[in-house]
């Protein structure tokens, strides 16, 4: 195992701990009830205590984090990994500094200081989808990371098949989504039906390649 942190997992890293020293230093300033979700119509539906509204994020953070420095080195296919590791690592810092984002969004929102919620974070699901486009378009056999049906882990032809057309569909995705901010009533129903649908037609992408080899 190599035990020298590569430049993203740095990255990351800093991301989480920055999560955590802002949760400290603006804890006192937080109501007892902050806002944890947010409406279609931009209305708050949903409330934690201070401390879970807080510190949940920063948490989640540091689990994805030892996730995302174990995975690479504990997957049967590990070499796989290696060879789109640039993209993975990449994808990594680009969801990291989007959960950063979110927080901020949260924090600002809880500290008094409101918005139309979907308007600022419909633009940064739709940078993820582009970067997951981007990664999946190379990723290789895995058992960690990508499209992982039944039909794809059993044939490798059918992986990179699903994932290179997964790569186009979720960068399709991407300006589906953003165009969603032009409706912000209903962009989280844009959003919402543009992800579900790619991932419910890879899956079954994936099963017809595989059934037209039997």
């Amino acid at each position: 195992m190599k035990n020298k942190l590569r430049t993203s997992e740095i990255i990351t890293l800093l991301t989480v701990v920055a999560s955590i020293v802002a949760g400290i230093i603006l804890y006192p300033k937080l109501p007892e009830q902050v806002a944890s979700h947010w409406n279609s119509e931009g209305a708050v539906d949903g409330y934690m205590s201070r401390f879970w509204g807080t510190f949940i994020l920063p948490i989640v953070l540091a689990v994805m984090w030892v996730l995302y420095v174990l995975i690479p080195r504990i997957d049967p296919k590990s070499k796989n990994i290696e060879k789109f590791r640039k993209s993975y690592d990449t994808f990594m810092v680009i969801i990291f500094l989007l959960f950063g984002y979110l927080y901020s969004l949260t924090t600002f929102w809880n500290l008094g200081n409101e918005f139309h919620f979907a308007t600022y974070i419909i633009p940064a699901f739709s940078v993820l989808f582009f970067f997951i486009g981007n990664m999946l378009g190379k990723a290789k056999s895995n058992y960690s990371i990508g499209i992982r049906t039944p039909w794809t882990l059993a044939n490798e032809e059918v992986w990179d098949k699903t994932h290179k057309l997964g790569g186009l569909l979720f960068k399709i995705a991407a300006i589906i989504t953003l165009i969603g901010v032009l409706f912000p009533n209903i962009a989280y129903l844009i959003f919402l039906i543009t992800i579900l649908g790619v991932t419910l037609f890879l899956i079954a992408y994936s099963y017809y390649l595989f059934s037209k080899k039997d």
